[in-house]
């Protein structure tokens, strides 16, 4: 899209998104973190996300993604727990629960989601790339290519759980 160009590109996300196959990540994982998120605002043009993820918080504001959804503005910062949870009292219905797992990939580091209330059920693996056709090593249990579905973007989740699909 023409406007990321305009952006500082410390402030563009680049990834791509994974279906995940089986557990096998977990044996691999060299770290793991309970997460909590709510949405002020889940529209997908721009959504501003609160996020709790082990003891610390953030707030998020995405932007809308590029044609192939790999690529959008983001811009997060660190804000006290405290606070966090008192944002979070101000979102949107349909908080997304999640654990996320982190495993190293050759020079990467893939993202493991295992969603839990109402998107029970659902893994899914995010990449945070350098350049849009950058390769990745994939692991046997990275799936099917998401990249680019809204279905599977959280702020979509937490409107339209994956337990109702």
């Amino acid at each position: 899209m023409v406007f990321l160009k305009q952006i500082d590109s410390s402030m563009i996300e680049i990834e791509r998104k994974y279906l995940v196959t089986s557990l096998a990540f977990k044996e691999e994982a060299f770290t793991h973190n309970e997460i909590a998120q709510g949405y002020l605002n889940s529209d997908l043009e721009r959504t501003v996300r609160i996020r709790i993820k082990g003891e610390k918080g953030y707030i998020t504001i995405k932007g809308i993604s590029n044609e192939g959804g790999t690529s959008r503005m983001e811009w997060e910062q660190e804000i006290p727990v405290e606070e966090a949870k008192s944002l979070l009292q101000l979102c949107e219905k349909g908080a997304i629960e999640k654990t996320r797992y982190e495993v190293q990939s050759g020079k990467h580091i893939i993202e493991i989601d295992v969603f839990h209330g109402d998107n029970d059920g659902l893994i899914m693996a995010e990449i945070e790339l350098e350049s849009e056709h950058e390769t990745i090593k994939k692991p046997i249990w990275l799936g099917a290519e998401v990249t680019g579905d809204e279905r599977y973007y959280n702020a979509y989740l937490s409107l339209h759980p994956f337990k109702k699909w």
